[in-house]
């Protein structure tokens, strides 16, 4: 999910410039007044674009294979996948509220934390769908935080969780100090294997996860969530934790010169061998790309003993899509489960379910995998305003470091 530095530009320039009408509803379209039947039938015979993340070909090959015909055999509905980054994403959204383009190319876009946050305040989503949805109504817990809430902030059913993450640390346990359950042994493993470990910068989202979660190790979740979103008082707090991350600086893959712009490139570099570890917010996926050859056999998930990250990922739609009624018949199919359950086997993807397990028949509980890695011991995430504070800090303290 890499934002380029010239992308990153182009996009807050375009946010201030929208934030400052941020009052004004869109006026451009709304969600339909139609109940679901009438939206099925409407959809019919239409096509759905579907942008997000395109880095996991386990995960694409799940989509292309599976909900690509479901969605045509049941509802003669042709989807049409466009793996991106969301930076490319966003600025695609965004050029487009600021063009006035009312005949967008999305129809549904995978997003979630401060891509939700800067999409809701700059009315780039259509509106509040959710409650429109079967599967959302029948099999969700409405009333988990989860769900009403990501990253702080509030979903007001413009956005439909499809899966829950958890951020890890994969390394090859052949290698020198291999056993990590915290910092400390991870530093030690990277100091005894110097140049075959790294991170993407932090403006990916699994390499600005791995930041917060060194953070929530060294300083503790507690003390991180209660603080206000002012820069130098966060800094002031997680200083042991930035300087942690230069300490391991010099044994980093290229000296710490240089990082990976994703999570593509470090996984890619994992597979040729270059470097000893990798990083993923699904641990599900591990068994899956060993099984295809792509990660080592050697290769092992971390479990930080003070906790790892936490989210669900959601789907929601653009202020200017072109197909409301397919949009929302693709998104209740993603949440349904029969499609939740075919995720969770790590051959297919191994994402973990968003669902109400206890709202479930004792039949359709079955069709879930039942060796789904779950890491126990979980912490949440910061406010989507924290995260970017901790990014600002990591990209002038260590990044830019002199």
């Amino acid at each position: 999910m890499l934002r380029k530095i010239v992308g990153m530009i182009v996009c807050f320039s375009m946010i201030f410039t929208l934030v400052g009408c941020s009052g004004k509803e869109n006026s451009e379209a709304k969600v339909t007044d139609a109940d679901f039947e009438e939206i099925v039938k409407t959809a019919e015979g239409t096509t759905v674009n579907f942008y997000g993340y395109g880095g996991d070909e386990v995960m694409n090959k799940w989509f292309d294979s599976y909900v690509i015909p479901q969605m045509k055999e049941k509802y003669n509905i042709t989807v049409k996948r466009t793996g991106m980054n969301i930076d490319e994403i966003m600025n695609m959204m965004l050029s487009d509220k600021q063009a006035g383009n009312t005949e967008g190319n999305i129809d549904v876009v995978w997003i979630n934390g401060e891509n939700f946050k800067t999409a809701k305040e700059s009315n780039l989503l259509l509106g509040s769908f959710t409650d429109k949805l079967p599967s959302y109504n029948n099999y969700v817990n409405t009333e988990s935080e989860d769900v009403t809430t990501d990253f702080g902030v509030s979903t007001d059913g413009m956005e439909a969780p499809w899966g829950k993450s958890q951020f890890t640390v994969v390394y090859d346990s052949n290698r020198k100090n291999r056993n990590i359950t915290d910092s400390e042994s991870l530093k030690n493993f990277v100091k005894s294997n110097p140049g075959k470990f790294t991170y993407p910068v932090v403006s990916d989202f699994t390499g600005s996860a791995f930041v917060r979660n060194i953070i929530y190790d060294i300083v503790g979740y507690e003390k991180v969530s209660s603080l206000p979103e002012d820069k130098e008082k966060v800094k002031e707090v997680i200083q042991p934790a930035i300087d942690y991350l230069n300490e391991i600086k010099p044994y980093l893959w290229n000296e710490g010169k240089t990082y990976p712009a994703d999570l593509s490139q470090l996984d890619n570099m994992y597979s040729d061998g270059e470097v000893d570890a990798t990083m993923t917010y699904n641990c599900n996926s591990i068994r899956g790309k060993i099984d295809t050859g792509e990660f080592r056999d050697s290769s092992k998930i971390t479990e930080f003993k003070n906790g790892n990250i936490t989210n669900v990922h959601f789907l929601s739609m653009p202020f200017n899509t072109q197909n409301q009624e397919g949009a929302m018949v693709l998104i209740d199919f993603l949440m349904s489960p029969e499609a939740q359950a075919s995720k969770t086997f790590t051959e297919n993807w191994g994402d973990a379910t968003v669902l109400d397990m206890d709202k479930l028949s004792d039949k359709e509980k079955k069709e879930f995998s039942a060796d789904s890695v779950v890491i126990e011991k979980s912490v949440p995430e910061p406010s989507a305003g924290m995260v970017s504070i901790i990014e600002e800090i990591w990209t002038d303290e260590v990044l830019n470091a002199k």
